[in-house]
């Protein structure tokens, strides 16, 4: 058989990875509240001292075999036969080549010093009767990228969690991911919710803000030009305001949705995507987070 080597990488590594060419849209440069992030994340070369979690392990295998290769020439087959370079061998009969010391490779990580604005992140999302377990974990997986996101990429930004159904609350993390409430649903109360927080917190002259609802996108009819004129107000105050309707194949529709209603909404900050199944949820996310780069591409 072929020989081959194993490289395996943190899930902190493939986070950020996977989250590595996004950014939030439409940023802009606070001024008055820009604070100093310091991270240990900026990768300066490499080397042979460090602690096991910085090993890097593709460099020190390659170094390895370069060893071995050293030792397979003219004066390397003389050294082994005087003893030299003879390791012993394994249980199949093969002689051994351990690693040495002086293979180890290591990251080495200097601090990374910039500033950043202030930003908030609120996330909406409708728990109501109509939001069954398929769509609760859809709209939660949604946020759990978002989530993952967000602390990866930006030290300095806040996330807010609004749940409702004909009434909003300001919930903690762990509530917001795992709790589940009943009745019906009037989706303006979670946006009034998170307009009044931003009024008390978070000023748009000294914050950037980001606000993302998901829903099943059944409203009570009587509630609808309150949500469609709240959605207005939070265009107006924040960089982006995204809207994800979880639609699961074979859900019922209780007449005209929110997305339908909130075609009406023409601001270049405003977006709306749909989430059927699971496969949509990564596709959707990052329509949402490159909106700015769509619209600039369009343009062109």
């Amino acid at each position: 058989g072929e020989d081959y080597y194993e490289t395996d990488i943190s899930l902190e590594e493939l986070i950020d990875i996977v989250f590595e060419d996004l950014e939030l849209p439409f940023w802009e440069r606070k001024k008055f509240r820009q604070i100093e992030s310091k991270r240990l994340s900026k990768r300066k070369g490499f080397r042979s001292k460090g602690i096991r979690p910085r090993l890097d392990k593709k460099r020190t295998a390659k170094a390895r075999i370069r060893r071995k290769h050293a030792t397979t020439g003219p004066r390397s087959n003389r050294a082994t036969e005087n003893g030299a370079f003879r390791h012993g061998l394994n249980e199949s009969g093969e002689e051994r080549f351990p690693f040495h010391d002086d293979d180890l490779k290591y990251h080495h990580l200097t601090e990374d010093v910039k500033f950043e604005s202030n930003a908030v992140v609120i996330c909406i999302m409708d728990t109501s009767g109509s939001m069954d377990t398929v769509k609760k974990y859809l709209a939660r997986s949604f946020y759990f990228l978002l989530y993952q996101f967000v602390n990866q990429r930006y030290q300095n930004t806040e996330l807010v969690f609004i749940a409702h159904h004909t009434e909003a609350r300001e919930v903690d993390e762990d509530e917001f991911f795992h709790k589940g409430e009943s009745g019906g649903t009037f989706v303006s109360s979670g946006y009034r919710k998170a307009l009044d927080i931003i009024a008390e917190r978070y000023h748009p002259a000294l914050w950037n803000i980001y606000a993302f609802h998901t829903s099943d996108g059944d409203n009570f009819p009587s509630d609808n030009d309150a949500a469609l004129e709240a959605v207005r107000e939070l265009c107006d105050v924040c960089n982006l305001f995204g809207y994800g309707e979880i639609k699961p194949s074979g859900s019922w529709d209780y007449g005209g949705t929110l997305y339908q209603l909130f075609n009406q909404i023409d601001a270049e900050n405003f977006c709306m995507v749909k989430i059927v199944q699971k496969e949509d949820l990564w596709p959707s996310f990052r329509k949402l987070i490159e909106v700015d780069k769509t619209e600039d591409a369009e343009a062109v």
